[in-house]
Order: structure tokens, then sequence, then C-alpha cells
């Protein structure tokens, strides 16, 4: 480790270039949910699929902090905690996080569509996870979730019986909130899980925002909801996170093009 960096041995020549590619766009996703303040120092997980292989997704080395993520540092498991590559890190020997193998595979092995899976735990994510009201479409940006899906609170994730009640709550959802804990987001991209997570949390902390106000709130017509609802349906519209990712990477590129090591 030199200057605060932890030094790995370079993997772009020892992975498929789908493999590498989705390693640089998981290591950016860490970046950026640090760079927007959605981090928890070693805490959570943002996990990927691996291109072309079915059964095997990538996972953060449960010691390190988001903003030093990098393409080379992540594990390869499978969807039943199988490491099928890991990082040298000498001393440390980092390992992944078990509650977040759990929740993570079991969204992996139950929605095959979905490449990448974002957890976390803000303090807007975890206030509105603990309002019995839950999250509230008191915006245009909340109104997207206007569906969104919940998961009781069932203690420290560490058994795997809780991986069929979770599945079950998310059904066919993008966006969870984990009652009494946090925030999940899912997406066939790692732009689109980054999408689903950001707007969320910004639905998250206006609410807590005008919640704080003590002014009574003004709703919007049931009919408004669902309309403004369906214009966020991908029926009606490109895929989230389409547009923006490539300049959230050339944003990366300008801040610490690191990552991409």
């Amino acid at each position: 480790m030199t200057s605060g960096r932890l030094e790995l041995k370079s993997l772009k020549d020892s992975v498929s270039k789908q493999e590498w590619q989705a390693r640089v766009d998981l290591a950016a996703c860490y970046r950026l949910v640090a760079h927007y303040e959605m981090s928890d120092m070693i805490a959570n997980h943002i996990t990927l699929r691996v291109p072309g292989e079915d059964d095997a997704f990538l996972i953060n080395p449960y010691g390190m902090m988001y903003e030093e993520m990098t393409a080379s540092c992540f594990l390869k498991i499978t969807h039943d905690g199988h490491v099928l590559f890991k990082p040298d890190f000498g001393e440390l020997d980092y390992g992944f996080n078990i509650p977040g193998y759990i929740l993570h595979s079991a969204v992996h092995k139950a929605r095959p569509e979905v490449g990448c899976v974002i957890h976390t735990h803000t303090y807007a994510g975890m206030a509105i996870s603990s309002l019995k009201c839950g999250l509230l479409p008191l915006n245009q940006t909340s109104m997207r979730f206007l569906k969104i899906a919940y998961h009781d609170y069932m203690g420290v994730v560490l058994d795997t019986a809780e991986q069929e009640v979770l599945v079950r709550d998310l059904g066919n959802a993008e966006a969870l909130i984990l009652r009494n804990h946090g925030l999940l987001t899912l997406g066939k991209s790692v732009g689109e899980a980054f999408n689903w997570m950001h707007r969320l949390e910004l639905s998250c902390r206006a609410q807590i925002a005008a919640m704080s106000c003590n002014s009574p709130l003004k709703e919007v017509s049931g009919q408004i909801l669902h309309e403004t609802y369906m214009n966020y349906q991908p029926q009606v519209r490109r895929p989230y996170g389409l547009m923006e990712w490539p300049a959230l990477l050339r944003m990366m590129d300008r801040l610490d093009p690191s990552y991409k090591e």
C-alpha cells in the first residue's frame, strides 16, 4: 500500500473483455455512490452479474471503502457462495460479507434478467424505511415509485431462509424498501440500477425535508399519480441510465480515473 492506496495486480489481461468492462462499470458505480454521499464506509454492496456466466457475479471485498474500489478488486462468486476468483490482498486477506451475499444472491438467482443490484444505508433511506407510511408520492420524482415494494425487517440477514421471503416481496419491482433497514434497487445494467437508486435517494431526502417543515403536505389526485407513474414505465420511455451513464463515466474520469485499474 502506497500513498493511501491499496495496490493490486491488474486483471485486465487475465479476464475476458466482457468481464473487464463489467468490472470497470462496477468500480465506477461504487465511486459514484460515494460521490453522491450514499455510502456507509465499508458496509453495503453493489453486485454485478458476470456477462456470459449464468452462475457468477462480482462483489466487493469486505474491508475496502467505496471510494477506493477498482476494476481489479472484486471477488467473483457463484449464487451459492463459492469463490471462483479472489484477488491477492496480501495480509489483509479480504473476503465477502455474508449478509451482503445472502441478500444479493437471492435477487440474482431469482431474477436472471437483472444485471446489477445496489443496496444502501443512507440517512434518508433508513429514515423512510422506519416510517409506517413508507415512501409517499409527494413530487414528480417520487411518483415514479408509486408501486415500490417493501420487505419487513427480519434481523441481520444471516439466514438463507429469508431469501424466499425477500424474493416474494420484491416480485418484479426494480426498487425495494427494506423496512427498518435501507434501500435496494436493481437493473439490467449498472447504469439502470444506479439511476433507480439515485432517484430513490432523492425521493427519500425530499420527503424528509418536506415532513420536517411541520406544514400540511400537498396531495396529488389518484388519476394524476397513476398517469405520472405510467409515464415512467419501460413501454413509454428509453431504458433508465442509458443516456447518463457515459456522462457519469466521463465525470469519474475527470475526478479520479484510478477506478479503471
